[in-house]
């Protein structure tokens, strides 16, 4: 039996147990290689990984391609943006993740566990923030978050919603109802709601939309001590956001991944490269034009902007070009592009 398959069928046994016997079970400290390994009351299961593996996933409504053979895996404690225009694809990988809706073929796991065996299990593990934030609105902040935390049998309950209500800064509206609070704290209260069982992995669509500059820069700062610990994914349109808490960007167009590495690496691509330099003396546009993998020449300035989309080091080709003809560089710097510029060429 593969090791995937023992964990899965250890769990689901492990489910069979009545709750007390199961927090006595996850109180317990197991010695580990000299060391102590703690469960958390909130989330029993610390001992699977917490990755997401997507291999050739497809989803078809109709006959249009929403999702078309896309592949990735997120590790353990990773933060991992996943950007794409509107209707390239996300929100239905994401909810393909999260058990909500079925995907037309391919594989998926969270935690080591297949999401197609059970999507109840797997929820359990998941923490999820929809894109379009589903409330009770004619019920109260702290009433909607005992009646989630309760669906997740939270012991102590209250408590819990306090630590919830205080992590995502929502102590001056707790005794307000929902439907009576701006679309920044709704989405506040809706990430409560995400977290409150303290599940191992969670995924993110826009979380932070519709809030204040304010409200943004504490959002992201839990967001960044959530991923301590877990594993996130998230979606937005804000590429700050993404720079600021992000390990990794993957970005999708058209259903397809078309890029997947860190923001700084897809920012230094060589094959999209764009160099400043300064000559001196009188070098011309037509000069610079006819240098091999040139794409573009602009005057800035005293200097030039040359760039290229070839895969080439673009400073070797301008200490060459220098060389020959006897011109002394001044100045050589590559400008690196904004994740903003590397998005839009990837999905025009």
């Amino acid at each position: 039996m593969q090791k995937v398959e023992r964990r899965w069928v250890i769990w689901k046994c492990l489910m069979e147990l009545k709750p007390c016997v199961l927090i006595r079970i996850f109180e317990f400290s197991i010695g580990c290689g000299g060391s102590n390994v703690q469960f958390s009351v909130y989330s029993p299961f610390k001992f699977f990984d917490m990755s997401i593996e997507v291999k050739n996933l497809f989803k078809y409504y109709g006959e249009q391609a929403a999702v078309r053979d896309i592949s990735f895996t997120i590790n353990d404690g990773e933060i991992v943006g996943f950007l794409g225009p509107n209707g390239a694809g996300k929100s239905t990988t994401m909810k393909i993740l999260t058990g909500f809706i079925n995907a037309s073929s391919g594989d998926v796991k969270v935690c080591g566990l297949p999401v197609d065996v059970d999507s109840l299990d797997t929820r359990q593990l998941i923490g999820y923030l929809p894109e379009h934030n589903p409330l009770y609105l004619d019920m109260y902040v702290k009433e909607y978050l005992e009646f989630v935390g309760k669906i997740y049998k939270i012991k102590k309950v209250k408590e819990r919603v306090n630590e919830m209500i205080k992590a995502v800064g929502l102590e001056v509206e707790q005794n307000k109802k929902i439907g009576a609070l701006s679309k920044g704290y709704r989405q506040r209260v809706g990430l409560a709601a995400a977290i409150i069982h303290d599940p191992q992995v969670l995924i993110l669509d826009e979380p932070t939309s519709g809030l204040d500059p304010n409200q943004l820069v504490e959002i992201r700062e839990l967001i960044r001590t959530i991923g301590k610990s877990k594993t996130v994914m998230l979606s937005t349109h804000i590429m700050q956001e993404v720079e600021a808490i992000c390990d990794r960007v993957i970005i999708i167009n058209k259903g397809q991944i078309v890029a997947d590495n860190t923001a700084h690496e897809l920012q230094m691509d060589q094959s999209h490269q764009t160099v400043y330099v300064e000559f001196e003396g009188n070098v011309s546009k037509s000069l610079l034009t006819k240098l091999n993998h040139i794409r573009k020449v602009e005057k800035v300035n005293d200097g030039w902007l040359l760039e290229t989309t070839d895969d080439v080091d673009l400073r070797k080709v301008i200490a060459q070009f220098a060389q020959q003809n006897g011109f002394l560089v001044l100045t050589l710097k590559t400008e690196e592009r904004t994740l903003e510029e590397v998005f839009k060429e990837l999905t025009k």
